[in-house]
Parts: structure tokens; sequence; C-alpha cells
């Protein structure tokens, strides 16, 4: 052992946690007891004075937080403080009733308030209790109210929004469940918000009462009890009570102010003061003219000059600062280099050349793309191409948005090499709704172009109604990019290029320089490469894990170069993580061949230049694929999404065989299939009475 401490991680707390978790306690429990036992004058004083700070301290946080959750703890300290506040005037109401004294701070607060008259004492108390119970209270409590409502009728559409984020690419699964988190935690605090505001409004008025029982009580017992004369009663407990009322309501002003400015706290990236300043500041104009209007009442004969000249003279600075700042910004403007020219040889160049990837719009459909009108369907496509590569493993081309005035209003279409590959709708206006019972919402009926389903596109008034109603809304941006995913999925191996592969192999060359110099030996061309790259993606394999791929290439590539062999071979290194693919849970649906079928497939089984293929008559090769589909449609209906499971040797062959009858469905080589998971046979291909 060195001697050094050891410490068990896990098991340590910050000095501030365990402080919090004794002393908060212990000061509630406190406050309670206040209203029971008498408080020396002394210890009177000092909760006087940590009250008004605790106010001050609340009042500026609630300033220089950015958003309301940045405090979220406010609406049961609103109760604490509260309780604190009402169990100090209980204690000094004990005292200045039992005693005629309450302590320094009560005393110099009343002198200084009434100032040798009891009758501005009063006045000035009571235009503070208006100020906070008619203006301050009520207003902060009407909008803690509207914003509860308002925020728990926005969360199913803020919601369904996050989740077409997510389906689009925008966000990853930890920026959603922290989106998620927010807007509960958001639509709980607004919650306790609207019940804590209740909480001033019944302390401005217990403020009232008690000043008027210390008033009346003070009199009685100073009459009656301590054998005063009336005018020597009203001079000392009016004293004593303006004293504690203004002691008492000055840090409930300040909490009320604190809750109106949380509540109507907007969302913003600075506090509160840096946003009054900077919006303030951009207003150039209003400035100058406010500068001048009140430097023009400075020259009115009657009225003091020097205030309103130096009123005028800061505003009128303010006007003009960052004005330095806005010449140099222009002067960058202009010197940037001009645009290509529509007419020259390098635009011709550019227009002629074929895009990997297109999307097109109709002229309705601009405005998607325009940041200044809303449209994020630009940014939509970026976070999408980052997430396609993430999930493929290969470089998704830039996709080149652009208007086709030749498209009818509100079309979209999507092309691949230049062949449109699919089109779509997005009316103007409107949302699309996918669900049940969509005949109760008006619109126009279509179908979601990803998964067919019933939907209808319903103007963009009745999108809370529809989200009410328990339908998925989908806003226009994300059901292009929804189908734009789902088109590069479907023709990503399409999409895959020689530059592409010849990245890929540069990234692996850095970090595995040993596995690109073996792929060299084996006299593999970067064709070959992409050729089982490409296969893979068009049988919905990932290529993420390229070392493996690369390495598995390099070896057979030394026996045999042909596609099918090299595809082959590096499914059956990828065997387990292809299997784990298409499998829910660690559960595998699959469809098998008769065992007796699926030896006289193997003994049709030919080969020639192009790879292998089945000598089988035409009517029991469509017998099997639609037989393949039947199956494959039926278990889709009870929730599964089967593989067809077949010998090694087979597979190339039945894949080609049952691709056109069933798209969705892969195929797989026992071989393949990773001892991790259950497999469930959902259905067997038997051609009965039919000879191969």
């Amino acid at each position: 052992m060195d001697g050094r401490p050891t410490v068990q991680r896990g098991c340590v707390k910050s000095k501030s946690g365990r402080m919090g978790t004794i002393a908060v306690p212990l000061g509630i429990v406190g406050i309670v007891i206040m209203m029971v036992v008498p408080l020396p004058t002394f210890v009177l004083d000092l909760l006087l004075a940590f009250n008004i700070t605790g106010a001050i301290l609340i009042l500026l946080t609630s300033m220089y937080v950015r958003r309301a959750l940045d405090f979220s703890i406010f609406p049961s300290l609103l109760l604490i403080a509260t309780m604190f506040r009402l169990a100090l005037n209980v204690s000094a109401t004990r005292l200045v009733l039992s005693h005629g004294y309450a302590g320094k701070v009560i005393e110099s607060f009343g002198h200084f308030v009434v100032g040798g008259s009891l009758i501005v004492g009063l006045v000035i108390f009571m235009i503070l209790i208006v100020i906070q119970f008619m203006v301050i209270t009520n207003g902060a409590g009407r909008v803690a109210e509207v914003a509860a409502r308002f925020t728990l009728d926005a969360m199913p559409g803020k919601q369904i929004a996050i989740d077409a984020d997510l389906a689009s690419g925008m966000i990853d699964e930890v920026e959603a469940r922290k989106r998620r988190k927010d807007i509960g935690l958001e639509a709980d605090f607004y919650g306790a918000m609207d019940g804590a505001s209740k909480f001033v409004k019944g302390d401005a008025i217990a403020a009232i009462i008690i000043t008027i029982i210390n008033l009346f009580g003070g009199f009685a017992i100073g009459v009656l009890q301590q054998h005063l004369s009336l005018n020597e009663a009203i001079q000392k407990f009016s004293l004593l009570t303006v004293g504690d009322g203004l002691v008492s309501q000055l840090p409930a002003l300040l909490i009320s102010v604190a809750t109106g400015l949380i509540v109507t706290r907007s969302a913003t990236e600075g506090d509160m003061g840096s946003d009054l300043i900077a919006q303030f500041g951009k207003q150039k104009r209003a400035l100058k003219v406010a500068a001048v209007a009140i430097g023009s009442l400075g020259l009115v004969p009657g009225l003091p000059k020097l205030p309103f000249l130096i009123v005028a003279g800061g505003a009128w600075y303010l006007s003009t600062r960052g004005e330095d700042e806005i010449l140099i910004d222009d002067a960058k403007n202009v010197n940037e280099e001009p645009p290509m020219n529509p007419d020259g040889p390098e635009a011709i160049a550019m227009e002629m050349r074929v895009e990997p990837l297109e999307l097109e719009l109709a002229y309705d459909l601009v405005e998607l793309v325009e940041p200044g009108r809303g449209g994020d369907l630009l940014d939509r496509v970026k976070a999408l191409r980052r997430k396609l590569a993430l999930e493929l493993g290969m470089v998704i081309p830039l996709v080149r948005t652009r208007d086709n005035l030749d498209l009818p209003p509100h079309t979209y279409a999507i092309r691949i090499h230049g062949v449109e590959t699919a089109r779509g709708e997005a009316p103007q206006g409107s949302v699309l709704v996918i669900g049940d019972d969509l005949a109760s919402l008006p619109g126009i009926m279509t179908r979601e172009p990803v998964f067919g389903l019933d939907a209808k596109w319903v103007p963009m008034e009745l999108r809370h109604q529809a989200e009410v109603s328990g339908h998925t809304v989908v806003d226009r941006s994300a059901v292009i990019t929804t189908h734009l995913a789902e088109m590069v999925r479907q023709n990503a191996g399409r999409l895959l290029s020689r530059q592409d592969v010849k990245l890929l192999v540069d990234m692996v060359k850095q970090t595995d320089p040993v596995v690109i110099e073996e792929l060299n030996s084996a006299q593999l061309s970067l064709g070959d490469v992409q050729r089982v790259l490409s296969d893979l993606l068009n049988e919905h394999v990932p290529i993420r894990d390229l070392v493996r791929i690369f390495e598995t290439l390099s070896e057979r590539g030394r026996v045999n170069k042909a596609p099918e062999s090299l595809l082959e071979a590096v499914r059956g290194g990828l065997g387990p993580a292809i299997s784990a693919i298409f499998a829910n849970d660690g559960r595998l649906p699959v469809i098998t061949i008769e065992p007796l079928v699926e030896h006289h497939l193997l003994e049709a089984l030919r080969n020639n230049d192009n790879g292998s293929f089945l000598a089988v008559d035409p009517e029991i090769a469509e017998h099997l694929a639609l037989q393949a589909a039947r199956l494959c449609e039926e278990s889709e209906q009870r929730g599964d999404s089967p593989v067809l499971v077949c010998a090694a040797a087979l597979r190339p062959s039945i894949r080609r065989l049952v691709q056109t009858a069933a798209p969705r469905m892969a195929v797989l080589s026992y071989a393949e299939l990773g001892p991790q998971l259950q497999i469930e046979t959902v259905g067997v291909i038997n051609v009965a009475n039919a000879t191969v």
C-alpha cells in the first residue's frame, strides 16, 4: 500500500449535497416550529435579514436563467418561501402584541416608512399591497394558468415532431430521449407553477388580514391592558405594524416579480439582461427617433432641459453603437467573389452532369428549402445523409435539391442517376395524417409513400384535432425525407460508386494497413470490391465491418474471383451479423424449403460464367416463388418479418427466384444463422405433385 486514501466510487457525496439533505428538511420543520415557539428579538432580526436576502437571490436567479427549466425547483421553493414569510409574520405579531417590541429591523423599517406621518406610512404600505395583489400576482397567476394549459395541449404534437425528426435522421436516439424528457419536465413545471402561483395570491391576502389584526389588536391591547391613551397606542402599534408589514411585503414583492419573470420567460439564447440590451440595440431607428423626441421636449419652454437632454444623448449613443461592425459586414459582402455566370461553360458543364441522387420539387414546394420562410428540408436531408451513412456503412452521395417547373403542383420526385425512381405529393398548408377512421377529418385521401398505409392530407389548422384523436401526424418535410431515406436504402447498391469504394479502402488503410496489403496481393480490383459491396447493399446487408469483408475477399480472391463466389464467401464470414439484422429481440422467424424439394433443387443446380442457376420447369419455379410470397405475406400479417433459409449452394439462385414475388424477404443460408438467435419456423415451401 502506498499510504494514499482509497475512495469508493459511487459512494461519495459532495458537501453541498450532504448539507442540502440535512439542512433543508430541518429548515422546513423549523418553519412550522416558529409558528408555535416564541422567538427572541435577535433571532427574529436575523431571520428577517435572511428572508430579504433570499428574496433578492431568487429574483436575480430568475433573471439570469436562460429558460424556465433551469430553475425547475422554483414552484417548491415558492411554497417554502411563503411559509417562511408567514411564520415570520406570526412570530412578529406575537412579539408586537405581547411586548410592544419586535426587534430593531421592524422598528427601523417602521420609522423609515412612517417618516413622522402615520397616514403617509399607511398609504405607502397599502400601495405596495395593491401593486403586489392587483398587478403582479394576478398577472403571474393568469400567465401560469395559460402556460400550463398550452403546454399540456402541445405535448402530443411535440412528441410526434420528435418522432418525425428521429425517423428522418435529424436527431439520434439520445437527443430524442433528451427532448422527450424536457417536454415532460416542461409540462410538470408549468403545471406546478399554475398551482404555486396561488401561494403568492394567498400570501398577499394573508398580509392584508395580518396587518388589520395587528392594528386593531395593538390598539386594544395598548388601551385596555397597557392603559395607554388612544393617540399613544396608535403611534406605538401602528409604527410596529407598518414596519412588520413592510419587512414582510418587500420580500413578497420581490418573489412575486420573480414568479412573473419565470412564467413569462421565452426561449432565448441568453439571460434576460443580455437579451434586453441586445434586442433594444438592434432597433437603431427607434432609438434615434426616441432620442430626437425626448430632446425636443427639453427645448419646450418651462420644462427642465438638463434631464431630457441627458436621456436623449444616451439614446442617441446607443443607436450609433455597432454601426462599425455593420459596415465591415457590408464590405465583406461586397468583396465576395461574384457568382458563376449561368451561361459560362463551367455552369453548363455542371448542369449537364448526371447527379447520383436528386430531389426535385414543384414550384410551390420551394418554400420547404428556404430557411427565411421556415423551411428546414435541407437541414433534414443533411442529417439524413449522416444517419444513413452510419446505418449502411457507405458514403451517401450529396443530394442535389432543385426546383422543376415541369412537375405538377405540390409534387416532388426522387431521381437516382437521372432516372426517376419515386414520386410523391406534399400539398401546401397540409400535414399527413396516418391512422384509422380518417373519414372524420376533412382532406385528400392518399397513401403513405413508404409503407403504403392509408393516409390523408389534412389542413394544417386541424393538426391539433388529429393529434388529439390519436392519429399520427407528419409534416411535409418529414414525409419527403422519410421517402428519400427509403429510396436510398432500396437503391444503396446503385449509389455506391467506384470513388466511394476508393474512399472506403483508404479509410481502412489508415487503421488496418495489413488488410489492404493482403487485398492487393490477391489482385482484386476496385471493380471486384465494388461489385461485392453493392450486392451486399442490394440484399440490405450493411457494409460497416469493412475489415472482415476485405479479409474474406483477400482470402477467397486467391482461389476464385467469380463475383458470386466472392459474395457468398463474404456472407459466410459475416453470417451471425447478417442474421442478427433481421432478428427481433433475439427471435428470427424463418421460412424453410421441404427437405425433399430442397434435395431436388440441389440436383437441378447448374453453373455458368455468370453464376449458378436452377434448371427447373418454369411452372415449378413460378410455384416456388408464389408460395414463398404467400407465406411471407401471411407471416407479416401476424406481425413477423420472416427470412427464407436454404442450403448455402442454393442461396443465390433462390434469392433471384423469389426477388420479384417477395422483394422484402431476405434469403439466408443455414451457415448464416447465428447461434445466439432463437429460430422459429413460420412456414415451409412444398411443391406438391410436381417433379423437379
